[in-house]
């Protein structure tokens, strides 16, 4: 039987298109971003900003990296983001691509970036990019038309990805060890749902947690596919989702208020608030981005700027 769970919200705080939460266990904050208008929020687990960065243009996702600050997937590439604010290029792999941006991201558990872009035209030119060493970015999915979720099943061996194009998630066998994708072992179709799956987290029984837009709810599904849990929430456009909290039992839901008409706004109020419900299961923390190529010794200001 299908159980139902309402969230509740966390944060009022009217996000464009809040997108890709991800809570940093060592700190004990929530990071996530507002993508089109290139911000990146740090937020307490009661929901308090704690700190707010302007990058000055579209940004997926923020990382946290395991020697502090972030890793930016954003409309240039890779970014490092300090937590004063400098800011340093890692790769600026779509600077010669006009229209195309980085629309969500997520480590691996061995803290390696993958990144799904996106084309503003909604063409299937995206692709998943895995980031490595050197630094270079390696294609491991094309043809993709909405790059979104990424999660891992607690064994590493099946990364799950969602195309918001297609009314699916995909499990693809994974090698930790070398980051490589294999075949497809899975798909999970959505049911019960008008929306497309969006961002999503997996949790510590292996189960999917999808994160629908336009469907106004949160589904978790065993890898098999069965629909085991709905959590319903009062506006439409449910983005993303993560495991979080002391416990990590709580949910954290982005949502957003994109191109939303007057009258939506008074009937949905908390569009582009952070949502939370308490689920009774557990999932991991984010795994920080380690990056094993980036010269400490490179002084403080070195091809830096800031970013307010």
């Amino acid at each position: 039987m299908t159980s139902v769970l309402e969230a509740a919200l966390l944060a009022d705080v009217a996000a464009e298109l809040g997108e890709a939460p991800a809570w940093d266990a060592e700190r004990e904050v929530l990071s996530w971003v507002d993508i089109l208008a290139g911000r990146v929020h740090v937020t307490s687990a009661g929901g308090e900003e704690l700190r707010r960065y302007d990058v000055g243009h579209a940004v997926g996702a923020a990382l946290p990296a395991a020697d502090g600050g972030f890793l930016l997937a954003d409309a240039r590439g890779f970014t490092r983001l300090a937590e004063d604010g400098a800011a340093e290029d890692v790769l600026d792999l779509l600077a010669s691509t006009p229209g195309i941006r980085f629309n969500d991201a997520k480590c691996d558990p061995a803290g390696r970036a993958f990144a799904g872009s996106v084309a503003e035209d909604s063409a299937p030119v995206g692709r998943l990019y895995r980031l490595d060493g050197g630094p270079e970015a390696t294609p491991v999915l094309s043809g993709l038309t909405m790059a979104n979720g990424l999660g891992w099943s607690p064994d590493a061996r099946t990364m799950w990805f969602a195309d918001s194009a297609r009314p699916c998630v995909t499990g693809y066998a994974y090698d930790l060890e070398s980051g490589v994708l294999g075949a497809v072992e899975s798909v999970i179709e959505l049911q019960e749902t008008g929306g497309v799956p969006d961002g999503l987290c997996v949790d510590d029984d292996g189960c999917v947690w999808v994160a629908l837009w336009d469907g106004g709810a949160v589904h978790r599904y065993a890898p098999d596919g069965r629909l085991d849990s709905v959590v319903r929430l009062p506006v439409q456009q449910v983005t993303s989702c993560t495991f979080g909290g002391a416990d990590r039992s709580t949910l954290f839901i982005t949502t957003s208020c994109w191109e939303m008409a007057p009258q939506q706004r008074r009937m949905q109020p908390g569009a582009g608030g952070i949502f939370v419900v308490e689920t009774g299961t557990t999932g991991p923390a984010a795994t920080p981005w380690r990056d094993s190529e980036h010269d400490k010794s490179r002084k403080a200001d070195d091809g830096r700027s800031h970013v307010g």
